[in-house]
């Protein structure tokens, strides 16, 4: 999806893979749905972000896919705007999970207010391997994005796994130079602590 691109955008990783795959995002969606139906726990990363906030507070969604984190935080009286790339996606998580506010958007052109959105998130979760899905010349967008959306002691929760052509030292310095300061550094959204064999990154970030 890099020729027709709206713009010249440059297209995320994700949809390269459903431009190669047009049946990829409804595989996607259908998988989570068969994990909920089968009761295995799908919103392990909501739950945390629930802890860190009080109720109804403002959570951005980033990268929300099918809206499995978002409509958790939704029922647990937050209120959520989720935005993806992926029409979909967002289709699945209006369709599975009404209520919060669910935008189909390139989070490295991230600007809620020209859509109505208006004030800054309590929290920003990007989970679900997010980071490694948007194109690499586009992160420092997608990081600055985070902290223009961000109220002044809001936080940024990011996460997602080795191994997938972005070092996490790579994304400490590219956090850092967004504006962004970590934490907390984690190994697993249960909470353990990170470590340089992790395989997994759970960073809490604020404004530095």
């Amino acid at each position: 999806m890099t020729a027709g691109t709206p713009g010249g955008r440059i297209p995320s990783r994700w949809e390269e893979i459903t431009a190669a795959d047009p049946s990829h995002s409804t595989w996607y969606v259908e998988r989570f749905r068969e994990l909920a139906a089968q009761g295995q726990d799908t919103v392990g990363e909501a739950r945390l972000v629930d802890a860190m906030v009080e109720r109804g507070a403002r959570v951005l969604d980033a990268g929300c896919g099918p809206g499995r984190l978002g409509g958790y935080l939704h029922r647990a009286g937050h209120q959520v705007v989720g935005v993806d790339v992926d029409p979909v996606l967002i289709a699945a998580a209006e369709e599975d999970h009404p209520g919060p506010r669910w935008l189909v958007g390139d989070l490295a052109e991230l600007d809620l207010p020209a859509r109505g959105v208006t004030g800054a998130f309590d929290v920003i979760v990007c989970a679900g391997n997010v980071m490694t899905f948007v194109a690499p010349q586009t992160r420092d967008a997608v990081l600055a994005g985070f902290v223009r959306h961000l109220a002044d002691r809001g936080r940024v929760v990011v996460g997602f796994g080795a191994g997938r052509d972005y070092e996490f030292a790579e994304f400490f310095a590219d956090a850092e130079r967004a504006g962004l300061t970590v934490d907390l550094r984690l190994s697993t959204w249960d909470l353990r602590p990170f470590t340089e064999d992790s395989g997994f990154l759970v960073a809490v970030l604020s404004r530095a």
